[in-house]
């Protein structure tokens, strides 16, 4: 039972990584389009990011409305890296946002 939980742990973990890794990535594309003057590209790329984003927002809340709930959750790193790549990735996308604007100021 205790190798079922967690397994299931990590696979949420891994989730998590590999959707905000994913979304970081468009972000980047977002920017790097935008500093080549493609506002659309980068727009797109941008909207494509958030789904991405939300999806593993979408697990991480499911973890914290179990330990809400009592359970008790089995910390370990790679629980800590998806959370911080979940920050992370939530900073960059917020940051490239505004840098995008500004270049669209400058073109």
């Amino acid at each position: 039972m205790v190798d079922e939980v967690k397994e299931e742990y990590y696979t949420v973990a891994f989730n998590i990584i590999s959707n905000v890794g994913a979304a970081k990535s468009l972000v980047m594309e977002a920017l790097y389009a935008a500093k080549e003057g493609e506002f659309k590209e980068a727009q797109e790329k941008l909207e494509e990011s958030k789904q991405f984003f939300r999806e593993g927002h979408k697990m991480h809340k499911s973890l914290i409305k179990r330990e809400a709930n009592g359970e008790q959750l089995q910390f370990s790193l790679i629980l800590m890296h998806a959370e911080d790549q979940l920050m992370s990735v939530e900073t960059i996308s917020l940051l490239v946002t505004e840098i995008i604007e500004l270049y669209k100021l400058s073109k």
